[in-house]
């Protein structure tokens, strides 16, 4: 199920209604290392593009450098991981794919997650898009969590010098695995044992809602439309 509901107008001599994107989805777990596709100039009506690293986890300047997973520079930060905010909430960033829209409508966009199954249903997660992906169903939002699997694509052998543990799809299966990643990595590693009660792809209801600032000051990237949707 899908739906757009008008959230405002926007009075700038013509009247432009916003539309909030709600409905049921479903997620996965990723952790590729590779350049977010919000990343790259001129996705999406935006402040900035996504906020890149480069292999020292050190933010680049250059919103054009070459994605790491395509022998470029360009990594996702560390940063990005997801952490809770209490026992019931939780922040984080995702790639997504919504029936009926396209990057220019999700790029950096927000959505608070209700999970509906799992030991995770009744709480909530707010994601930021930053990424996409074309082995993605409709309504369909893989959280970015360090262990969640490299997926299609591996930068991370190449980022931190060492293939991260786990398998290619599902990642690593235990919170001990989560020792042997990264020093940065390992606390969202963690996170998905303790606050995502290990969860394994739970469905959601879904709605747009405005960006918490917590994100967007990770991200570096707002929308033009974000004050249009209702907070979460």
């Amino acid at each position: 199920m899908y739906t757009k509901t008008i959230v405002g107008v926007v009075a700038t001599g013509l009247a432009a209604t916003t539309y909030a994107a709600e409905g049921s989805g479903q997620t996965t777990r990723y952790w590729d290392c590779c350049k977010p596709s919000c990343a790259w100039s001129g996705k999406a009506p935006v402040s900035s593009p996504v906020k890149t690293c480069d292999a020292s986890d050190s933010p680049l300047s250059d919103y054009d450098a070459k994605s790491g997973c395509d022998g470029g520079s360009a990594y996702t930060c560390t940063n990005f991981s997801p952490w809770a905010v209490d026992d019931n909430l939780a922040y984080g960033f995702a790639a997504t794919k919504l029936s009926g829209g396209t990057e220019d409508s999700w790029c950096c966009g927000c959505y608070e997650l209700s999970f509906t199954s799992g030991p995770v249903s009744g709480k909530k997660m707010i994601v930021q898009s930053t990424n996409t992906g074309g082995d993605l169903g409709d309504n369909h939002f893989d959280i970015l969590m360090p262990g969640g699997g490299v997926g299609l694509f591996d930068g991370c052998a190449s980022e931190f010098g060492q293939s991260l543990p786990g398998e290619q799809y599902g990642g690593v299966s235990s919170r001990s695995e989560c020792d042997g990643m990264p020093s940065s990595l390992v606390a969202g590693c963690q996170w998905r044992f303790d606050w995502f009660e290990n969860a394994d792809n739970p469905s959601v209801s879904f709605k747009q809602v405005a960006c918490p600032s917590e994100l967007t000051s990770i991200s570096g990237c707002t929308r033009s439309d974000d004050s249009s949707f209702p907070s979460a």
